[in-house]
């Protein structure tokens, strides 16, 4: 019996899904390899505490890194730690059930930001910072608890140029978000294995995956927010320009303080001609001048910055 034209469209399709899920796998589990890898994230016996929301970026950050252990070079515990901040309709068994489903270690903390938040900041004004500063102390010292080496964290690659941007924007400061770094009390190494991984290739494999996405009714209700206006601004680059974004992120691993203006940073004061050349003179600006924008249909060329890797 010969297939249909219909049949034989379905089982194309089936192949071409299976194969495009296939590399879409094998980027994120390379790129999160390569962000361990570079900036030495985890190492021999760390017991790695992965925050988990129930966020895509969250849930997808576990998953990578169940997968990654299971053919590491060097042997790593994972515990995945929820706070549970008592927002109004929290789906409390939905971690739960899945966390036991993939076999992690994990421990829901319960405690009551939400009304703290609520109660607190005036109507109308941003929830995000007072929020955010209440559950890094909580997540801090769970993991103390936990005896946690590492606390990772499930922001990506467009999360650090946004805040990289709003930064420059709203606050005059040349800073981002970086992928690894030590808390404010010297206790604890926080990273964030997605430095690499775009935000649209993690919202592809929630959807395959199937994670169960639990929204935020606090920070995730909020219109108008300056983030959103600049992640929002960031995609229509990205449409127009793509690889735009990769750019923006590499650039912030290849930095020329000869060519900024931080006085603390490079002794532009003390500064004297030599009668050497220098190549990080003036001539370094002819090899990429960017006075002449790129045509929008040529897609802008991403240079990697590991500065352990030979060009």
């Amino acid at each position: 019996m010969n297939a249909t034209p219909e049949l034989l469209d379905s089982s194309a399709n089936e192949r071409r899904r299976r194969f495009e899920a296939n590399k879409l796998s094998k980027r994120l589990h390379r790129q999160v390899g390569e962000a361990i890898r570079h900036f030495n994230m985890i190492e021999p016996g760390d017991k790695v505490m992965v925050c988990v929301s129930g966020g895509k970026d969250s849930y997808a950050l576990l998953d990578i890194l169940i997968g990654l252990r299971e053919r590491a070079p060097v042997s790593f515990d994972l515990v995945a730690v929820n706070l549970d901040q008592k927002q109004p309709g929290f789906p409390e068994h939905v971690l739960p059930q899945y966390l036991h489903s993939r076999g992690v270690p994990f421990h829901i903390e319960q405690q009551d930001t939400y009304s703290i938040v609520k109660r607190l900041v005036p109507e109308g004004q941003t929830l995000c910072a007072l929020c955010s500063r209440l559950r890094r102390g909580i997540l801090y010292r769970v993991a103390s608890e936990l005896g946690a080496t590492k606390i990772a964290l499930g922001h990506h690659r467009d999360d650090m140029v946004v805040t990289l941007l709003m930064n420059m924007f709203f606050g005059a400061r040349l800073k981002g978000m970086p992928p690894k770094l030590v808390s404010d009390d010297g206790r604890h190494v926080v990273i964030r294995p997605l430095a690499y991984v775009s935000e649209t290739d993690l919202e592809r494999w929630a959807e395959q995956r199937r994670f169960p996405i639990i929204p935020c009714s606090l920070c995730g209700s909020q219109p108008n927010l300056q983030r959103a206006q600049i992640k929002q601004m960031l995609r229509e680059w990205e449409r127009r320009h793509p690889g735009r974004t990769d750019n923006m992120a590499a650039a912030m691993g290849r930095i020329t303080l000869s060519h900024l203006m931080d006085r603390n940073l490079y002794p532009f004061a003390t500064l004297q001609a030599t009668g050497v050349a220098d190549v990080q003179g003036d001539k370094a600006f002819d090899e990429d001048d960017g006075c002449a924008a790129p045509p929008a249909e040529q897609p802008l060329r991403l240079v990697r910055h590991d500065p352990q890797e030979s060009p």
